[in-house]
């Protein structure tokens, strides 16, 4: 009797495929604020702006640099 191996290495694909996709979901949730504080640190440089921290990971915000006028 032949046995069809094809169906038992998809169903280890898709558990390989679906054991990634919990690992990458949750290292993105629990490092989530951590990677949006570092783009909008990026953003606020691209823009001119200033970065300001929040009070938890990914709550930082841009705000305008306050300009200093020195030659008065």
């Amino acid at each position: 009797m032949v046995h069809n191996k094809r169906g038992q290495a998809l169903v280890e694909y898709v558990l390989i495929v679906a054991l990634i996709s919990v690992i990458t979901i949750a290292l993105v949730k629990y490092f989530g604020g951590y990677l949006k504080d570092s783009i909008t640190k990026t953003s606020c440089s691209l823009v001119d702006e200033e970065y300001v921290k929040g009070p938890k990971p990914g709550l930082g915000t841009c705000q305008e640099k306050e300009t200093v006028n020195t030659l008065q």
